[in-house]
């Protein structure tokens, strides 16, 4: 690799990182003049109803009014809500459990729900330590599954009509619109119907989830009011797992992508240096022609890359 070549290369880690701070204070600060007022507003709510609860009722007093709240949220944090004069239960049934297993192997880690006792946490610590491996050969293998299926279609297109460029893109595209629509514009449908959510909250929920960020403000089946079907947890499990494997796979592209377009760059200005060396006469530029070359065999290889239907293992962009 020539000089400038590996000056390019060290300063290629310092750009990434202040345009990746630049896009985190970019959302900083969208998120702050969107969400800030909402949530003061929400404060001067909650400070309000407390003055006019103890106006209220002058029996209560300050001090025990808080301790009740604080046992409140405590209580909510393990699973159980009020109802009247009883309490739900049943977050930890085998149901929730194995919900609750299955976002702690994923790391989506909505954070509504975790063990309260010291034997809990230590299994989960074990659990998720063996778990988590588990989890991404499983995703790496059905991301191979499904492509080796978008792959075998294309080839059977290709050899009943004798169109190869049309039977991939027909293909490509068709595989993304079908997954499109299974794993992030129809569980929407569904979350509506059962948790009472609007679309936009639907579909928020499914891309937070299947992303692995996982906030926890939207989870399914929380919410005391409503009955929920057996099935239905264990179809949404299903739904992790499937949509995580695709979506790894759309990430993974957008990676190669983001890299091919930076190697281009990179070989774009190689060309030019490689020009101004020849009208100036220089003698190293046979050097500059051997990275163009290696530079022009590395887009070809980039554009390979950045095709969807590869053999990349999909969990590497979790």
């Amino acid at each position: 690799m020539s000089a400038g070549g590996r000056r390019r290369r060290c300063w290629r880690t310092p750009a990434l990182l202040l345009a990746y701070l630049g896009y985190l204070g970019l959302g900083a600060g969208v998120l702050r003049a969107l969400e800030g007022p909402a949530e003061r507003q929400a404060a001067r709510r909650l400070l309000q109803q407390r003055w006019e609860l103890l106006a209220n009722y002058t029996c209560l007093r300050g001090p025990a009014l808080q301790r009740l709240v604080q046992d409140i949220i405590q209580a909510y944090k393990s699973g159980i809500t009020l109802q009247g004069n009883s309490t739900s239960l049943g977050r930890w049934d085998f149901s929730g459990s194995f919900f609750f297993s299955i976002s702690a192997i994923t790391t989506i880690g909505y954070g509504n729900l975790s063990p309260s006792t010291a034997a809990g946490r230590i299994f989960c610590i074990f659990f998720a330590l063996f778990g988590i491996p588990l989890n991404l050969v499983l995703l790496n293998s059905i991301g191979q599954l499904m492509l080796s299926g978008v792959q075998h279609c294309a080839h059977r297109l290709e050899e009943k009509f004798r169109w190869r460029k049309k039977a991939t893109l027909l293909i490509k595209i068709c595989a993304l619109l079908t997954c499109l629509l299974l794993f992030l514009l129809l569980p929407p449908v569904l979350f509506s119907a059962k948790e009472g959510w609007s679309y936009e909250e639907g579909f928020y929920y499914a891309f937070i989830t299947l992303s692995t960020i996982g906030f926890g403000d939207y989870v399914i089946g929380m919410n005391p009011d409503r009955n929920y079907p057996g099935w239905y947890k264990n179809v949404i499990s299903l739904w992790i797992l499937f949509g995580m494997a695709w979506l790894a796979l759309v990430i993974k592209f957008c990676i190669n992508l983001l890299e091919s377009s930076s190697d281009l760059c990179q070989c774009d200005k190689k060309s030019k240096e490689l020009v101004e060396d020849l009208m100036d006469g220089n003698k190293n530029s046979m050097t500059g022609l051997d990275d163009v070359e290696s530079c022009s065999g590395k887009d070809t290889k980039q554009k390979d890359q950045t095709e969807w239907l590869t053999d990349t293992a999909p969990t590497e962009a979790l």
